[in-house]
């Protein structure tokens, strides 16, 4: 993908149906496996990417009919058993294999909506002005941030500057991508985050709304959810850029705040330079920009 070409045209409308949701994704993992790969002997051309249907059920284990109903949705709640060895066949790591298990498994009582606690909201104030943190729910809205991790993010807390959902902003805001240098791969984990959350929240319209809104006005987004991609963001390393600092290159942590068990509720970013001094020093003017409006207002 290329970070620096601009949001392709949109399609004719279409949505995006939680239904069938597990057989997109066991199509879109079956066609990443090369049959090569799997010892599979392949003569002449193929009018189909990665394994046939037949195939991928003569490796699992299980009746090509079976495969075939599950893919259109026709087969619903399949064995563990069954569950494993197309996991295990599809090479499926553990996050692709946790999302499989919510899609196969239906949710019989919705989960909680998330909300942000007060005790969250002590945890963002004591982080004080030296780290910037955030919080964002399962739909990837900016729902708690403290004035450090706001101004990071572009102004997340200011409806005017920039939208507060991230793959809105990352996906149809241009800014997005002089904020993200790495902007494909911070793409493809929005889209794959939003891809966990559909699996343990089928029947949120607002997060399908929002899934079906980004498919029908990026190309990009389309490309990305089509591949399957699935992303549980934990920690690691993210380059970002402010106007004020340039690109800071900081350490960041994904606290996860569950909203019932197995779901997707609140996740709580921190960013920290680590090591860094110059990170360290960027970081400080940052926050002293961020600070002055309101040491003026009380002075």
């Amino acid at each position: 993908m290329d970070s620096t070409s601009a949001p392709g045209p949109a399609e004719p409308a279409r949505s995006v149906d939680p239904r069938h949701a597990l057989g997109e994704f066991l199509r879109a993992r079956r066609g990443r496996i090369s049959p090569e790969l799997v010892g599979l002997t392949v003569g002449g051309r193929r009018r189909v990417r990665g394994l046939r249907r037949e195939e991928l059920a003569q490796l699992a284990g299980i009746s090509v009919d079976y495969y075939v109903r599950l893919e259109q949705g026709r087969s619903t709640q399949p064995s563990a058993e069954v569950l494993d060895a197309l996991a295990r066949t599809l090479g499926l790591d553990e996050a692709e294999r946790h999302h499989l298990v919510n899609l196969a498994c239906a949710r019989r009582t919705p989960l909680p909506t998330p909300r942000v606690t007060p005790v969250l909201h002590s945890m963002l104030t004591a982080l004080g002005a030296g780290l910037p943190a955030f919080v964002t729910d399962h739909r990837l809205d900016v729902v708690a941030w403290n004035p450090l991790g706001a101004e990071l993010l572009g102004g997340a807390g200011d409806p005017a500057r920039r939208d507060r959902n991230q793959a809105r902003f990352l996906f149809l805001d241009p800014a997005a991508r002089a904020a993200h240098p790495d902007w494909a791969d911070r793409a493809a984990e929005a889209v794959g985050q939003l891809r966990v959350a559909s699996g343990t929240r089928p029947d949120d319209a607002e997060l399908t709304a929002l899934i079906t809104e980004l498919s029908r006005a990026s190309a990009e987004f389309r490309g990305i959810w089509e591949s399957g991609e699935v992303v549980m963001c934990r920690a690691g390393r993210k380059r970002l850029h402010h106007a004020l600092t340039g690109t800071l290159t900081l350490d960041f942590e994904a606290l996860l705040v569950p909203a019932g068990p197995g779901g997707t509720g609140l996740v709580l970013h921190v960013f920290s330079p680590g090591g860094d001094a110059a990170a360290a020093a960027a970081l400080a003017r940052l926050a002293a920009a961020v600070a002055a409006p309101v040491l003026a207002a009380t002075a």
